[in-house]
């Protein structure tokens, strides 16, 4: 069992405590771990109940960016889940290549039939996901296909929130606590524009540029051919003093950006469904 090395509050240990014993009576799970916090929570908490009766599935596709497949191969590591990769085809299907306003259910769908496939293969009894209470709120279409192929979403199911889940990887000592979210790279593009591999390694190049600066949370929106960065407005400053914005355009438009701008809105999480 992971120690807690910070203090919680009442009604957070309720809901951890809660979501533990949930977890202690199945008889064995199957996690869609993308390697975000909040699957990385449930996958630690499946583990940590179930031991080998507990397994990580992560679906590598290109709209996984590499460094973020990387910290889900060593986070799984550190916890010491047995974790699978397997190879999703959701740039295949027009229903997602196109891009329409329900892009993620085609994605999701792709997902689970592989997770659903291998676990009960594998003989894991049922696939749990890392879908949060604060993500009900949101347009998730994806969250329609995972209720659909069996999915169980335990931190929505215990009402755990999103600072829920920060504040408890914290308290249980989870390195990765305040890692940024990190939404899949296709969700750069406006509905309606296509997405294709070499879209997807335009973008995930352009912001693994940004990153190098010391800039840890950054979107690259890409319409046609231009590129715009959002960052946090804290850190404009030190946007504008760390990076040459000759080198900057240069280097991105190396990559087919035709045009780049900052967003001087700052970064907006799901600002494409505005």
């Amino acid at each position: 069992m992971f120690n807690q090395l910070e203090i919680l509050s009442d009604e957070q240990n309720v809901k951890l405590n809660a979501m533990r014993s949930y977890i202690k009576n199945l008889d064995s799970v199957c996690v869609a771990y993308s390697g975000g916090v909040d699957s990385t929570l449930v996958t630690s908490l499946a583990f940590e109940q179930l031991g080998s009766k507990a397994i990580a599935i992560t679906g590598v596709s290109p709209a996984l960016a590499e460094t973020l497949l990387e910290e889900a191969r060593s986070q799984a590591k550190w916890i010491g889940v047995k974790h699978l990769e397997i190879e999703t085809s959701e740039l295949d299907q027009e229903s997602y290549s196109t891009n329409p306003k329900d892009r993620c259910f085609a994605c999701k769908k792709e997902l689970h039939k592989h997770t659903t496939y291998l676990s009960k293969k594998l003989n894991y009894k049922i696939v749990l996901d890392g879908v949060n209470l604060d993500d009900l709120g949101d347009y998730r279409p994806g969250i329609q296909a995972a209720k659909k192929a069996g999915v169980v979403s335990p931190l929505a199911q215990f009402n755990i929130t999103k600072k829920d889940i920060r504040d408890i990887s914290k308290a249980l000592g989870f390195p990765w606590w305040d890692k940024p979210a990190q939404p899949c790279l296709s969700s750069r593009f406006p509905y309606g524009d296509e997405i294709t591999n070499k879209r997807l390694k335009m973008v995930e190049k352009a912001e693994e540029y940004i990153k190098k600066g010391g800039i840890s949370e950054v979107r690259v929106r890409c319409q046609g051919s231009t590129a715009r960065i959002e960052i946090p407005k804290d850190q404009f400053q030190k946007f504008f003093k760390k990076y040459d914005f000759n080198e900057l355009v240069y280097y991105f438009s190396n990559l087919g950006f035709n045009c780049t701008s900052l967003d001087l809105e700052g970064l907006i999480s799901g600002k494409l469904n505005r």
